[in-house]
């Protein structure tokens, strides 16, 4: 056994330790799976690291002969992967300011996410979104090679995965395609697990879960307040359940990412008046998920006009419009479009906080058709 080895089983050993003790790691099986699956091979082409201070964010790759590679493979952390959708840190001398689209999810989350499937030996694993290949690793050494498949949507992204898997004697049915039509061939499947953020449940993953089985998702918008929800799939093809709680974030799925905010309508039109909540409301992580809800396409930008900071929202394809400013502690809102989205937001913050303001994961969901109907007590 070289040096590098016996590092990367401490340091394995030191992640279990850590995410035990950090409430994410609950059962001996997963354990047994954290302290058995090398994260580094995984990361064998390199990480991006952040640029401390960098406007606009920039990126640095760390590659395997770099001192830092092998400690930081074992952080409790996301290590970036992919930049621009097809830039690997092989690529790059220097720094690039370009946005992430693939990488390793932190271990805790991963982990956790595991935990929360409930999966059990002899259940069949549908998992979308491969990445690295990591949370692949870790399930088919719990439930076996034959019982997980694996869909992602970048053949370069899969290919790299499917080495470093097959390095760790790891052969799971690996499928690139949209992972958001699933994978019918393989179907039914007692476990779901989405590894990228949704604004619908596509109903493919529920046609194609056995009554009684799990999908796990993460439901977000485009005010990026993300949720972890576990729904059970029933006999007549609906499925319900809750969130989970806990500001999970994942990289939306790249369907579901927003359009480009194009030219800005003119927010001098439309129809002014006091605003019952300023922009504030959306720093709270609970509020923004419920402000969210009433308005899922809408994103959010901060605009300099005529000397005054204005907070827009805008949902891009609805053509709705909505602007927040401040003057002497006062907040207006001016709206326009087919829909007012900042009375939705002040409706639907009014009533769950009429409710108690429940925390997240008192919530309920409901699909039928692909679109979650989240609800409250109280509601």
């Amino acid at each position: 056994m070289n040096d590098e080895e016996v590092s990367g089983r401490k340091l394995r050993t030191r992640l279990a330790e850590r995410l035990t003790a950090d409430g994410h790691l609950r059962t001996e099986p997963w354990r047994e799976a954290v302290t058995a699956v090398p994260r580094h091979e995984f990361l064998r082409g390199g990480f991006f690291q952040e640029v401390a201070g960098s406007t606009p964010t920039a990126w640095t790759p760390v590659m395997q002969d770099d001192a830092r590679w092998l400690e930081s493979c074992y952080e409790d952390a996301s290590l970036v992967t992919q930049i621009a959708g097809t830039v690997v840190p092989g690529d790059v001398r220097g720094e690039i300011m370009r946005a992430p689209t693939s990488s390793s999810t932190m271990p805790g989350l991963v982990v956790r996410m595991l935990e929360d499937l409930q999966v059990d030996s002899g259940h069949r694993v549908l998992e979308i979104g491969t990445g690295t290949g990591y949370s692949t690793a870790l399930m088919c050494h719990r439930l076996g090679d034959d019982s997980v498949t694996s869909v992602e949507v970048d053949e370069g992204v899969s290919t790299r995965a499917r080495n470093a898997l097959a390095h760790c004697g790891f052969t799971p049915d690996l499928i690139v395609g949209d992972g958001l039509v699933g994978h019918r061939d393989g179907a039914p499947y007692d476990r779901v697990i989405v590894a990228c953020g949704l604004l619908t449940v596509p109903r493919e993953l529920i046609e194609q879960t056995r009554p009684g089985g799990v999908v796990l998702v993460t439901l977000c918008g485009w005010l990026y307040s993300s949720e972890l929800a576990r729904l059970t799939v029933h006999e007549d093809g609906t499925a319900s359940g809750r969130l989970l709680g806990g500001r999970i974030s994942f990289m939306l799925a790249r369907p579901h990412l927003p359009p480009p905010l194009g030219l800005l309508p003119d927010l001098d039109e439309g129809d002014e008046r006091r605003a019952v909540f300023g922009v504030e409301v959306i720093s709270d992580w609970n509020t923004r998920f419920v402000a969210q809800l009433a308005a899922p396409r809408a994103q959010y930008a901060v605009l300099t006009r005529e000397g005054r900071t204005e907070h827009l929202f805008l949902d891009v394809d609805a053509g709705a419009w909505a602007v927040l400013r401040e003057q002497d502690r006062r907040w207006t809102v001016r709206q326009s479009g087919p829909s007012r989205i900042w009375d939705a937001v002040e409706e639907h913050i009014t009533r769950w906080r009429g409710a108690g303001a429940p925390p997240l994961e008192k919530f309920t969901i409901t699909l039928t058709s692909g679109q979650p109907s989240v609800g409250w007590p109280g509601l």
